[in-house]
């Protein structure tokens, strides 16, 4: 099963951050998994495998899945600012357990915060309203090329390969 072998290929001190982390949200663990695997599933449906490289595909994964995360364990009766906060924890504890290089990984952090900020913004709407919310951002991201880019890009996504077709 590929969950476990990606689990077995983070490393100790990741891996018991990430025990840590579940100790104090058990409650948020099921719904971040489900959370995950639905982006997966839809991010595959609209982009194919483009979603896996660093273009707008990605951009849009990475803010799907944070808007996604914060939507499911917001069913779990947390304020929003907890359960906000366990989005951004659990999706940076992501970034830095399976690292990237510098580009790569200040476009994942900024698009995962775009999502964060979008499900603000639109969490009483139903999910649908959201997935095509973030399929025009996709459509409106911008390509960056260097650090100082991500830093000036504030309300949309960012990516850093060529634009690639959206399949449906």
């Amino acid at each position: 099963m590929k969950f476990w072998t990606t689990l077995k290929s983070v490393n100790s001190n990741s891996l018991l951050q990430l025990i840590v982390l579940a100790l104090k949200n058990p409650l948020f663990l099921y719904p971040t998994f489900l959370a995950t695997i639905t982006c997966m599933r839809i991010a595959t449906l609209h982009y194919g495998r483009e979603h896996y490289k660093n273009t707008p595909a990605n951009a849009f994964r990475h803010a799907f899945w944070n808007y996604l995360i914060a939507h499911n364990c917001s069913k779990w009766g947390s304020s929003q600012s907890k359960t906000l906060q366990w989005t951004k924890t659990i999706t940076d504890w992501h970034e830095n357990a399976f690292p990237n290089r510098e580009l790569p990984r200040a476009m994942d952090f900024h698009n995962n915060e775009i999502g964060r900020n979008i499900y603000i913004h639109n969490s009483s709407q139903p999910l649908k309203v959201a997935i095509r919310l973030l399929l025009n951002k996709t459509q409106n991201a911008i390509q960056i090329r260097n650090i100082k880019d991500v830093s000036k890009v504030t309300d949309l996504l960012v990516y850093i390969a060529p634009s690639a077709k959206v399949i449906a």
